[in-house]
Formats: C-alpha cells, sequence, structure tokens
C-alpha cells in the first residue's frame, strides 16, 4: 500500500459529508511543497484592501449624505475589514504543528477564529444596519442628492466583484476536479477562510445593489423610509451569512467526518495492504483545513507475533502520516468476529 502524490491534487477536496449523490469526490491528496503560499491567504488579502479603501470610501459619502443605507454599507466594509485581519489570524494560528499538549494540531484554531470573524459580521454588520435603518424609519421626506454615493456605490461594485472573482475562481478550480459548483465546494470545504472570504464578498455585492435600489428609490418618490428600508434588509442579510458562517465553523468545531468518497478512499488504502484482511471500524475527522484525524481498526492476516503486528500497524500508519492530509493515523486490532466494513459508495449504488 502507498499514498501516492500522483493520486490526486491536494487541494482538490471537500471537508464535508455528500452534498449530493453525484457529487461525492474528496480527492485523496498529498501537498506539493513548491505551494508554500496557500491561495486562500492572497484570497484574504485581496480582500483586506477592497474593504478599507471601499470602507473609507462609503464614509465619506455617508457623512455627506447623510443615507442610511450608506451608512449600513460603510459598517458593513468597516466589519468586513476587521474580519479579514481575523482570517489572516485564522490562517496563522492553524498551521502551528502538534505538540504535547496539542496532539491534533492547532487546525480546529482555523475554526475558533473564523467564527469570531462572523459573529463580527453580525455584530458590527447586521445590528448597526438594522439600528439605523429603525431610527431612521420616520425621517422626513426630503429631496436629498445621492450622487457621490451612487459613483462611490459603483466603485465599491467593482472592488467587491473583483475580490469575489478570485474567491469564486479559486472555488470553481478546486470543484471542477469534484464535479462539484463553485458554491457547492465553498458550502463543504474544510477551509473556513475561502468560506468566509466568498460569502461575506456575496453579501456585499447584494448589499450594494439593495443600497442602490433603496436610494434611488428616495430620490424618485422624495419618501426616506425607502433609505431606511434598504438599510434594514442590508442588516438581515448581513445576519443571514452569519449565522451560516457561524453554523459551518461550529460543525467542524465539534467533530466533522469527511465524505463517502474520502471514507471509501482510506478504507480502499487499508485493504489493499498485504497485510490487512479487513476494516471493522473507521474514524476520520477533519481536525483543521485539510488536515484528518484516523483511526482503524483492522484485522491481521495470518496468525502473527505482537511484536510483527505492532512493527507492521507503525509502517502502515507511518504512510498516511507521510500524506500531508493526514493529521495523525493510529491502528488498532478488530475484536474477535467483529463485523468487516464494506465500501460505502458501493452499498449505495
Amino acid at each position: 500500500m502507498s499514498l501516492k502524490p500522483s493520486i490526486a491534487n491536494p487541494q482538490l477536496h471537500l471537508g464535508s459529508p455528500d452534498i449530493s449523490n453525484s457529487a461525492r469526490g474528496d480527492k485523496p491528496p498529498s501537498l506539493n511543497p513548491k505551494d508554500k503560499k496557500p491561495s486562500s491567504v492572497i484570497t484574504v488579502l485581496i480582500a483586506i484592501g477592497a474593504n478599507f479603501l471601499i470602507a473609507i470610501a462609503k464614509s465619506v459619502a455617508a457623512f455627506i449624505t447623510g443615507s442610511a443605507s450608506m451608512v449600513a454599507e460603510a459598517a458593513h466594509s468597516w466589519a468586513d475589514t476587521g474580519n479579514g485581519i481575523f482570517l489572516l489570524v485564522a490562517e496563522k494560528k492553524s498551521i502551528k504543528p502538534a505538540d504535547d499538549t496539542h496532539p491534533l494540531g492547532y487546525g480546529k484554531e482555523s475554526y475558533v477564529w473564523s467564527m469570531i470573524a462572523a459573529f463580527g459580521v453580525f455584530m458590527a454588520g447586521s445590528i448597526v444596519s438594522i439600528y439605523t435603518g429603525i431610527t431612521e424609519w420616520n425621517a422626513a421626506d426630503t429631496e436629498t442628492n445621492y450622487t457621490i454615493a451612487f459613483i462611490i456605490l459603483a466603485i465599491a461594485f467593482v472592488l467587491e466583484g473583483f475580490s469575489l472573482v478570485q474567491a469564486y475562481l479559486q472555488s470553481k478550480k478546486q470543484g471542477e476536479a469534484l464535479n462539484v459548483s463553485a458554491v457547492g465546494y465553498v458550502i463543504n470545504t474544510s477551509n473556513p477562510t475561502l468560506r468566509g472570504v466568498f460569502f461575506e464578498d456575496l453579501a456585499a455585492v447584494i448589499g450594494l445593489v439593495i443600497a442602490a435600489a433603496a436610494m434611488g428609490m428616495h430620490v424618485y418618490t422624495g419618501q426616506a423610509f425607502w433609505d431606511a428600508l434598504g438599510s434594514i434588509i442590508v442588516g438581515i442579510l448581513l445576519g443571514i451569512v452569519a449565522i451560516f458562517l457561524i453554523s459551518r465553523n461550529r460543525d467542524f468545531l465539534v467533530g466533522y467526518k469527511v465524505s463517502t468518497t474520502m471514507h471509501d478512499y482510506v478504507l480502499s488504502e487499508l485493504l489493499s495492504h498485504a497485510d490487512i484482511d479487513s476494516v471493522s471500524y473507521l474514524h476520520l475527522e477533519w481536525v483543521g483545513p485539510k488536515k484528518i484525524f484516523m483511526v482503524a481498526a483492522v484485522d491481521i492476516a495470518g496468525n502473527q507475533k505482537e511484536e510483527s503486528i505492532a512493527q507492521k500497524f507503525e509502517a502502515i500508519e507511518g504512510q498516511f502520516r507521510a500524506n500531508e492530509l493526514f493529521q495523525e493515523a493510529i491502528l488498532t486490532l478488530s475484536a474477535p468476529n467483529a463485523k468487516p466494513l464494506k465500501l460505502m459508495k458501493a452499498n449505495k449504488d
């Protein structure tokens, strides 16, 4: 048995259970040592730069026009800038090597900091936006010149759109190898940084359209409640995205199993080994972005001595640990007469 680097591209895998019967495809990877700087870090840096410039522009427009929708958009962009920093912290913290206090590594740090970032969106974006809309709901109807605001929204749309396209292209590239859509990949990937940037940028683009429409209706009708309504809708949108991101990070924090395809791949690799007759138990759990913890109970072929079995276990475990997708691999003997596992996908087909 061998886990060859040529089996698959290391970054093309999902960190989740099945998302459909036709898209179950975690590809078993072996990391390319030349790829030192994760593409998700580049995606976050682009998002931070775009959001910082946009936040300044929106704040100026909100001050000049007094628009509730622009106040909401400014709060959103400042929150996204701060959240981007949290996501960078998540990337840095999660790659720390395992030690005595954290034998499975620090991969779940990524989900902790990503959850903090998502909560930041909810607090700084959703609450501020909804509160601003409510307080401005009964504002006096006025004729307002929103020219500068519309210009800034247009520029922001281009910048946010560029950041979103960057995240989309990255997701599409990785999803295509799995026959999964870009959105499907982002939802199910074990990489919370990519998911956070993608959905924050998506919410930002939609929010810009909502804000522009709300201000446009204010200009057209002269009724200020349209502007306030836009702020409230943007706040609700941000709240939905934040709750979704918090939920996904929580899933991985409490223990999230791998997909059927990855499960079958590992089981097949174990069964292909000459010294293994069967596998009665296989636990595969994500313990960080692209990091799996494996525990397997196997039946060794023949009547081998304890010392020989221990050596064979160590060799097999070492083969899995050599693949950077696996944080840890542990083998133990199956209980007498334990029922052997079969490939999950074969059972469904």
